[in-house]
């Protein structure tokens, strides 16, 4: 299966979006889709931090 292109994407969220939508509120959309997708990203490649060692460097309990 191929991956939708950007425009695509673009276009399901536009289409996802309440008529009386701003361009605030689709902003916000492209951002909240765009940091996930780059999570996710970072997470596949095991660009993460174990939660543990996290809470431990900010003196966090367990």
């Amino acid at each position: 299966m191929a991956t939708p292109s950007i425009k695509e994407e673009a276009r399901r969220l536009v289409d996802h979006l309440p008529e009386n939508s701003t361009w605030e509120d689709l902003m916000h959309e492209i951002y909240v889709r765009q940091t996930i997708e780059t999570g996710l990203a970072d997470s596949h490649a095991g660009r993460t931090t174990d939660v543990e060692r996290v809470r431990s460097s900010f003196g966090l309990p367990k």
